[in-house]
């Protein structure tokens, strides 16, 4: 009876022990799992808003005077597109742009036979179409794109010696190159800083003032806008 008694105590002291020793070891917290990436892929609406500036000349084909086209103004629109994430890192897409613009100034002055003339440039609105390559990091996204683009633009020129002026309206395309950075702040939200250049084709008008005469506009055209998208 003293020999069970004796091993039962032992027993419950070599328990004691091991559960000790359980209670002395460090317990370890589950591992923290890291959000998971963001994705890029699908379809989004936005607008955007921005400065625009146009360059150029405007050339009377018979006395070959030239007038400066540079100016600048507000620009703004809506944004649609679809990005589609191909890879963990690159993001294709493709997007467009419709935006008006308050581009509009009066050139110089320039004496010829005819008279003084004056040339005037504006623009209307501008559509763009344009592919878009990115490099995403996470809920950054760094981008090229390209494309084509198109603006509806108004000439005049005006002949203050005889009062006799000729304004013209035109919607003419070129192609389309700029980059910029988007940011996802939320799960359906971001926002981007872009920078776009368009380089619009000539086109050529005539004019009143003598018989044959004709008028050229060339003209680019710089934006740099921010904007905000909702993905769906």
């Amino acid at each position: 009876m003293r020999k069970l008694f004796l091993a039962g105590a032992a027993t419950l002291a070599l328990g004691a022990s091991a559960f000790a020793a359980d209670m002395s070891l460090p317990v370890q917290a589950p591992p923290i799992m890291p959000p998971p990436l963001y994705n890029w892929t699908g379809f989004y609406i936005g607008g955007n808003v921005g400065g625009a500036w146009a360059s150029g000349t405007l050339t009377d084909n018979l006395t070959f005077a030239s007038f400066t086209a540079n100016h600048s103004g507000v620009i703004g629109g809506a944004t649609v597109g679809y990005n589609f994430q191909v890879a963990p890192n690159w993001v294709l897409g493709i997007e467009g742009t419709f935006d008006g613009t308050s581009i509009g100034q009066a050139g110089n002055s320039v004496a010829t036979r005819f008279g003084t003339l004056q040339g005037n440039a504006g623009t209307n609105w501008v559509a763009t179409v344009a592919g878009r390559l990115g490099y995403a990091a996470n809920n950054w996204l760094f981008y090229a794109k390209g494309g084509g683009g198109w603006a509806d633009n108004t000439a005049s020129v005006t002949n203050w010696t005889t009062g006799a002026s000729i304004s013209a309206t035109n919607t003419n395309g070129g192609w389309l190159a700029g980059g910029g950075v988007e940011y996802a702040f939320a799960r359906n939200w971001t926002a981007k800083i872009e920078y776009d250049y368009l380089g619009l084709s000539n086109w050529t008008t005539p004019t009143p003032f003598v018989t044959g005469d004709s008028l050229t506009v060339a003209r680019g055209i710089n934006m740099v806008t921010v904007g905000i998208n909702y993905k769906f």
